[in-house]
């Protein structure tokens, strides 16, 4: 259960489902984080992932209309996790119409999971549209306002609209607390950003976002005179967005799609935290046991130490995920993302001033997380244990002569150079060297990266070189 009152993320993520099902929508199985037959990605970082070649045109075995909860992580998101909203692996509660409704149907029943099903304040929700784009000839997203002003004034909130354009002009000037706020690319959808980079034949779609007010989080100006819906100082937190796949790129310019398609993902993580009216993510059921476990072995408080105990948390969550999904520590592609979890994970521990090795006290808490949901992980705990207590040994043993040799470039600074010996002969991911050195106030070189690449090349290039024995 999670600490305070409110659905929690089980119950949220089974009334999802079931709030879809009974709409209609059959319910599939997560795809695994290592991604089928996709070249361009290393991991799944979505819930649409998995369902491209459909949204495209395929037809599903299972039908027009889709609903699950997908497993996904984004690396790319490492080095924000420590603040109270992101993290690294997460679930994505999806649903989709290939070519059946539209958004009439997609808004009122997102709407009503949302408001009746987890009991979020109608008061307290906010949305963002598409502004339109008159150099491609494509309108202004009035449908979607129109019917995002009729839920709220049914709810008895003032539904007052804003044209932003763009995140930067929403923080200059500010939204004048307009319940719905109209962005340009932001609220575009296609699979190269913008509507410039689509190639001829490429779809894409206006999108919806919705955000939960947290009034307690005062804003923070560092991200702007005024607050807005896609602040980023946690103030509003997005809690789903419903793309409208409708147009494809033409030679031209754009023309309307023959099978119109709705994909909408929503934040697992971040629905459960505005249910119990927090803007901590670790404080929910899928996170705050873990955080309890860590409280019990170091003897130290999250109070104390959020950063150090969110790293954890999250690092281990997504670890034991990938290893359930066959990953297994590399210097490789999958394996060294989940080597560079795992260490991040032991660098910080020290922090809580766990010596000892402890993933085999917190994967069991992991497991019995998610026994019910994904019973996988329960099955292949023992397995998973075993893994990362192996790696975690192995980087233990070198890791304070690693932080040592870094500590000794306190005065001189840390080169390209110093940070591939690091690399080579501690295995220390040069990622986590670098914030190393940045936390404890160490130089790192402007000229780092193009330094540790070279001998990275030249390590590659002897390694070639080198006679190979006879089989």
């Amino acid at each position: 259960m999670g600490i305070g009152t409110g659905m929690d993320a089980d119950e949220i993520r089974s009334a999802f489902l079931d709030h879809l099902a009974r709409r209609g929508h059959a319910v599939i199985p997560r795809a695994s984080l290592v991604p089928d037959d996709d070249p361009t990605t290393l991991f799944t970082g979505s819930g649409m992932q998995p369902l491209v070649p459909y949204l495209l045109g395929d037809d599903h075995p299972a039908g027009l209309r889709l609903v699950d909860s997908q497993t996904c992580l984004r690396v790319q998101d490492i080095e924000e996790v420590g603040d109270n909203r992101h993290t690294t692996f997460f679930e994505m509660l999806g649903s989709w119409s290939l070519g059946d409704y539209f958004k009439d149907v997609q808004l009122r029943q997102f709407w009503a999971f949302l408001t009746d099903t987890v009991g979020l304040d109608p008061a307290r929700l906010y949305v963002s549209c598409f502004i339109g784009d008159e150099a491609h000839g494509i309108p202004k997203d009035d449908e979607s306002a129109a019917l995002w002003t009729e839920l709220f004034t049914a709810a008895g909130v003032d539904a007052a609209q804003v044209d932003v354009g763009t995140e930067e002009h929403a923080a200059r000037v500010g939204t004048g607390g307009a319940r719905i706020a109209f962005y340009g690319s932001k609220n575009w959808w296609c699979r190269e950003g913008t509507a410039e980079r689509m190639p001829v034949g490429e779809p894409g779609g206006p999108d919806t976002e919705v955000f939960y007010l947290f009034p307690h989080v005062e804003h923070d100006p560092a991200y702007g005179l005024h607050c807005h819906q896609n602040c980023d100082c946690g103030r509003f937190i997005e809690l789903g967005n419903s793309v409208f796949m409708e147009y494809r790129r033409t030679e031209t310019g754009f023309e309307p799609l023959p099978r119109r398609n709705v994909d909408y993902g929503g934040g697992l993580e971040r629905i459960a935290a505005a249910a119990l009216d927090t803007s901590d993510v670790f404080r929910i059921s899928l996170l705050w046991p873990i955080i309890e476990r860590l409280q019990e072995l170091s003897g130290s408080t999250y109070e104390n130490e959020t950063l150090a105990m969110r790293v954890i948390a999250d690092h281990l969550r997504g670890a034991t995920f990938l290893a359930v999904d066959g990953v297994r520590p590399s210097n490789k592609t999958q394996g060294y993302v989940m080597r560079r979890l795992v260490r991040r994970a032991v660098r910080f521990a020290l922090d809580l001033g766990i010596e000892d090795n402890f993933f085999p006290h917190v994967i069991p808490t992991v497991a019995e997380i998610y026994s019910a949901a994904y019973p996988e992980v329960a099955a292949a705990a023992e397995d998973v244990a075993e893994v990362l207590a192996r790696e975690e040994h192995a980087f233990r043993r070198t890791l304070r002569r690693g932080l040592e040799r870094l500590e000794s470039h306190r005065e001189t600074g840390v080169t390209g150079a110093d940070l591939f010996a690091l690399h080579d002969t501690y295995g220390f991911p040069v990622e986590l060297s670098t914030e190393v050195a940045r936390t404890e106030g160490i130089a790192v070189s402007d000229a780092w990266q193009a330094e540790f690449d070279d001998h990275m090349a030249a390590q590659r290039a002897r390694s070639r070189a080198a006679p190979r024995e006879p089989r």
